[in-house]
């Protein structure tokens, strides 16, 4: 179990160094939904599952949600899509 820990806690600094380097928005949100979801695999694995509940609620549920929301209203998400059809 210990191993496996570690694993995660190396997952997650990865994680956070990709979503700083990451130039893609919409990349950015993914890798910050799957940091979220590890962090709440790590609280349960800590036992304490009220918190992973609300990190996998808050974390990857609605914050997630809100900046998918976002990317669509300022037309982020189609220019990428564009840019990838013009090369």
């Amino acid at each position: 179990m210990q191993v496996f820990t570690w694993i995660l806690l190396g997952f997650l600094v990865v994680c956070a160094v990709s979503v700083s380097f990451s130039r893609n928005l919409l990349n950015s949100i993914l890798i910050f939904m799957s940091y979220s979801l590890v962090m709440s695999v790590i609280w349960i694995i800590l036992e304490s599952p009220d918190l992973a509940i609300t990190e996998a609620a808050v974390g990857a549920g609605i914050t997630s949600v809100l900046f998918f929301i976002t990317l669509k209203k300022i037309h982020a998400i189609m220019k990428a899509g564009k840019e990838e059809e013009d090369e």
